[in-house]
């Protein structure tokens, strides 16, 4: 069901592309936002975690997580 709102109609994959993008960037802010509250760890976790699950389907959306990554790890402190 793909490609497909609640309601039965087809949606725009410009649309598709541009609700992921949004949901990629609320995510990105969200861990951010945990790293900054002092679960670096966590965030770093869960950055890789989206990274990898990422990679092939969208790797632009992974890259960004990489990047994030990439800025956390040094505030980690083990």
């Amino acid at each position: 069901m793909s490609g497909q709102s609640t309601s039965g109609s087809v949606q725009d994959p410009a649309d598709l592309g541009a609700s992921n993008e949004k949901l990629v960037d609320l995510l990105i802010t969200s861990l951010g936002a945990l790293a900054a509250a002092g679960d670096v760890e966590q965030a770093c976790r869960l950055a890789g975690q989206a990274c990898v699950t990422l990679r092939r389907s969208d790797p632009k959306a992974a890259r960004r997580f990489d990047v994030l990554l990439h800025r956390l790890t040094p505030k980690l402190t083990w």
